[in-house]
């Protein structure tokens, strides 16, 4: 079996976990994918690495961070082009075999609605212990990820997939668009699964194929960048996908959650926490969207750093 698939990888001052992805990718035997880099403006010689020890990629150097979204669709955009029907975005700290792959493929090949399909996502440092079987709906739960696969069925429908793992469809850009760059980092995924959703596919976990993620590197971020992208997002959320009375009862909710939880994170001590939800909140109910990192970051703590998965 010889198929072709268009692989989207995001990176950012990662190379090592670049290179090691793609490398990883090359020994497989039966699929012959094609893969895009495309570099968030680094700042290290990430570029350079990569084109040398990579030389068969096709590498998209940006010259502004341009987040998940922006960066993630720039390789989407090009794959479109050069005329593939399945895109498969994949984090540069995650891995999937070969055979997973093709089982993801096979899936979408045989169903015409479904336009998403992802794996069983696994902790690639504790390899037992499942990360999530899909997502829900980002403003109508606290908690995003589903935790239990299907024991029935091989095919598990959901509301969302993690763009960590995804393999979707070509056609569901051409109807819906591209990802929504106003995100910038996290609910992105989510939207694109609503969107697809509404215009008639359907969203799959496949309970068969498993993939692995490492969240080592950028769990020092968890409590400033994420929480502020993970606040401020479901403001954007709401005001796409709500009318007025449900989405006024959402904004109220979600401001009045972020006051409660911001309060608790003070009394706890966790001062950097409770600003970046501070501040998401703001930013969500003034329609402030877009990249955010330095700013959140100054904000937050006392010195700047900077996450590789942004």
């Amino acid at each position: 079996m010889k198929k072709s698939v268009a692989i989207i990888i995001l990176n950012w001052n990662a190379a090592d976990d670049t290179i090691a992805c793609i490398q990883q990718i090359s020994r497989w035997q039966h699929l012959r994918p094609v893969i895009w880099v495309v570099d968030n403006a680094s700042t290290d010689d990430s570029v350079e690495r990569i084109r040398r020890s990579c030389p068969d990629v096709y590498l998209i150097c940006s010259s502004t961070n341009l987040g998940f979204a922006g960066g993630s669709n720039r390789g989407i955009q090009a794959a479109i082009q050069s005329g593939f029907s399945a895109i498969l975005l994949l984090n540069n700290d995650a891995y999937i075999s070969e055979e997973n792959v093709i089982s993801l493929l096979e899936t979408l090949d045989r169903h015409e609605r479904i336009g998403f399909v992802g794996p069983l996502l696994y902790d690639s440092d504790q390899r037992s212990r499942l990360i999530s079987a899909g997502g829900k709906n980002p403003v109508l739960h606290h908690q995003t990820r589903v935790k239990t696969p299907s024991t029935t069925t091989p095919y598990q429908p959901v509301e969302a997939i993690s763009g960590t793992v995804v393999l979707i469809r070509g056609e569901i850009f051409r109807k819906v668009g591209f990802l929504d760059e106003s995100y910038f980092f996290s609910t992105e995924l989510a939207d694109l699964c609503k969107r697809g959703q509404l215009a008639g596919y359907q969203c799959i976990i496949d309970c068969r194929a498993k993939a692995y993620h490492s969240i080592k590197r950028s769990a020092k971020f968890r409590d400033t960048l994420y929480i502020y992208y993970i606040v401020r997002n479901r403001f954007i959320y709401i005001r796409k996908f709500y009318g007025t009375i449900s989405g006024f009862l959402l904004f109220f909710f979600w401001t009045l959650d972020g006051i409660v939880l911001s309060l608790k994170l003070i009394l706890t001590k966790k001062s950097s926490s409770a600003r970046a939800v501070w501040l998401g909140l703001i930013d969500g109910l003034r329609g402030r969207f877009g990249g955010q990192n330095e700013r959140v970051l100054r904000y937050c703590l006392k010195t700047v750093e900077h996450s590789p998965n942004l």
